[in-house]
C-alpha cells in the first residue's frame, strides 16, 4: 500500500486544506507562494500516479478527502496539506486499471474526511456507485474474503470509509475493519518498536490491519532540512532499517495483512511485500 497515495499531485495553487493549524495558515497568509512550495516537499509522500502505482503493484489507497473553501464547482479532492486533484479523476484513474486487469483487487481507504458535510458525503457515495458499479464488494466478514470468493463474484473494489455514513451503505466497509496505528514519530528504532508491538497486539480475526512503515517530521524535523524534503531528509536514510523489518515479517493472521510506505518505487519495498504472500504457500497454516 502507499501513504497517502494521491499526493504524487499537490496543487501549489491552490489554497491550504482546513484541517491545518493556525500557525501554516498564517506562513503561508505571510509568504505566499514561496511558502507552499516548501510544504510541498514535505507534504508530497508519492512521486506515481495511481495508473503507475497500481502497474508496480500497488493495491491499497490511502485516501483523505476534503471540500475546498470558496469552490465555484463544489468539488471534492484529495487533500494533504493543500489541495490535490478532484476525487472523480483519481477514482475514475483507477476504475480504468480494474476494466483492463479483471482479476485485480484493490482497497479504497476513506480515512480522513475534511469540511464534509451530509450531502457532501452522499456526493461522494454517488460517485463511487458511479465509478465503479457491481464491482464493489459488500461487506462481509473479512476472513469469508479471499481471491476466489471475489472472482468468483466478479468484486473489484473493497471500499472503507472512516464515518458513521458507512452503516447506512451496503458497499461502505467500517472504517474500524481497517486499522492503521500510527507511530507518529521521526526515529526509526522507536517506528520498528512499534510496528512490532502493533503486530502483537492485533486482533486474530474480524478486521484487516495496517503497518505503516511510515516515519512523521516533528517542525524542527523540517525546519532543519526545509529546503530538501521528506524523501531525502528522512525516507531515504531510514530506508535500509524499515526494509530490514519488512523482509524479517511473515504475513498471515498472525503477522503482517497491509504494509504502508512513502515514496513506494524506492529500494525493493514492493517486491519485498509481494515476497511474504509466498511464505503462506509454504506449508504454513495460515492461508487467511
Amino acid at each position: 500500500g502507499s501513504h497517502d497515495s494521491f499526493s504524487f499531485y499537490i496543487d501549489e495553487a491552490s489554497p491550504v486544506g482546513p484541517e491545518q493549524p493556525e500557525t501554516v495558515q498564517n506562513f503561508v497568509s505571510v509568504f505566499g507562494t514561496v511558502a507552499k512550495k516548501l510544504m510541498r516537499k514535505w507534504l508530497a509522500t508519492q512521486t506515481m500516479n495511481f495508473t503507475s502505482q497500481l502497474g508496480a503493484g500497488i493495491r491499497y489507497f490511502d485516501l483523505r478527502i476534503s471540500t475546498k473553501p470558496r469552490d465555484p464547482d463544489n468539488e471534492l479532492y484529495f487533500a494533504h496539506g493543500l489541495f490535490s486533484a478532484k476525487v472523480k479523476e483519481g477514482l475514475e484513474e483507477i476504475n480504468a486499471f480494474l476494466t483492463e486487469h479483471p482479476k485485480e483487487v484493490v482497497f479504497l481507504d476513506f480515512n480522513h474526511f475534511y469540511g464534509m458535510q451530509k450531502c457532501h458525503h452522499e456526493k461522494l457515495v454517488q460517485m463511487l456507485k458511479d465509478t465503479y458499479g457491481n464491482k464493489m464488494c459488500p461487506a462481509i466478514f473479512a476472513h469469508e474474503v479471499s481471491l476466489q470468493y471475489l472472482w468468483e463474484k466478479e468484486y473489484q473494489v473493497l471500499v472503507f470509509y472512516h464515518s458513521p455514513v458507512a452503516v447506512e451503505v451496503a458497499f461502505l466497509w467500517p472504517g474500524q475493519m481497517m486499522p492503521a496505528p500510527w507511530a507518529n514519530t521521526t526515529d526509526t528504532e522507536k517506528l520498528i518498536q512499534f510496528l512490532q508491538a502493533s503486530i502483537t497486539e492485533r486482533r486474530k480475526k474480524g478486521s484487516f490491519f495496517i503497518s505503516q512503515v511510515v516515519l512523521t517530521p516533528k517542525a524542527s524535523t523540517v525546519v532543519k532540512g526545509v529546503a530538501s524534503g521528506l524523501r531525502e531528509t528522512i525516507t531515504e536514510r531510514a530506508l535500509p532499517a524499515m526494509m530490514e523489518w519488512v523482509r524479517t515479517q511473515k504475513a498471515g493472521e498472525s503477522g503482517v495483512n497491509i504494509i504502508t510506505a512513502d515514496f513506494v518505487e524506492l529500494g525493493d519495498f514492493i517486491s519485498t511485500v509481494i515476497k511474504l504472500n509466498y511464505s503462506l504457500d509454504e506449508g504454513e497454516d495460515d492461508t487467511t
